[in-house]
């Protein structure tokens, strides 16, 4: 697959404004209040101390390396809760349309199926892409890992990509995820728990088509149904 053009760079943040998750089931999940998290982390990270108690059940400061792995489980599940998320993946899908906001899509969903250097090259290639959203999960990936030069790099690169000057229109496709798979993951991340996706979604992750790379050895491949295949099997 080409490397992707200039595209126009999609956020959680942004994507989140025109979010429409019914939070009605988990009635003392603050969804406004992890979305808010996610911005000011992302964007704002001299504001933390503001947003401690945003997302976590409890008041005690977490160890920093326990907290990034909250902060990318947290950001993961609402970029997959995203309403664009489907159309996104599509796109991706089709190789001669190669697109950021897909590819960190599909490394959201890596990231879920344990198979976090398969995540990071697709938000690699989404970063290069302009996605700010795929350069904030890499910069909480190289902090899980202590590995700080890299880690500065990307929120420095988050930090560099502008937001998009639109919000992308809601379209038509049914979302990526069942709404009981997609409140699922969110309810986890409430609980302080690593979210995870049903045994038959991560057995069709688990056995997407893989590609060589000289850097990341087999990487997982989108194919043309798997946003269909998603929706459809986490239905059941």
């Amino acid at each position: 697959m080409r490397q992707p053009a200039t595209n126009t760079p999609s956020t959680v943040e942004t994507r989140l404004q025109d979010a429409a998750v019914d939070t009605s089931t988990y009635d003392t999940y603050d969804i406004e209040a992890a979305e808010r998290r996610v911005a000011v982390l992302a964007l704002l990270e001299e504001a933390r101390e503001h947003c401690e108690s945003f997302t976590r059940p409890h008041p005690e400061p977490l160890p920093p390396h326990d907290q990034a792995v909250h902060d990318l489980d947290l950001a993961v599940a609402l970029i997959l809760n995203t309403p664009q998320a489907a159309a996104s993946l599509a796109r991706l899908c089709d190789t001669t349309l190669p697109d950021p906001d897909g590819a960190t899509v599909l490394g959201a969903l890596l990231h879920l199926a344990e198979n976090p250097d398969a995540a990071e090259y697709w938000w690699q290639y989404a970063a290069g892409g302009d996605n700010r959203t795929a350069a904030f999960c890499l910069y909480l990936a190289h902090k899980i890992r202590a590995e700080h030069a890299d880690a500065d790099h990307w929120r420095r690169q988050a930090r560099r990509i502008a937001p998009p000057s639109t919000i992308p229109a809601t379209t038509a496709l049914p979302p990526l995820l069942a709404e009981n798979v997609r409140h699922t993951l969110l309810a986890q991340c409430h609980q302080a728990v690593p979210p995870t996706l049903p045994t038959h979604l991560r057995t069709l992750i688990d056995h997407l088509p893989t590609a060589d790379d000289e850097d990341y050895a087999h990487i997982p491949q989108p194919h043309l149904r798997l946003s269909q295949d998603l929706h459809t099997l986490a239905s059941l």
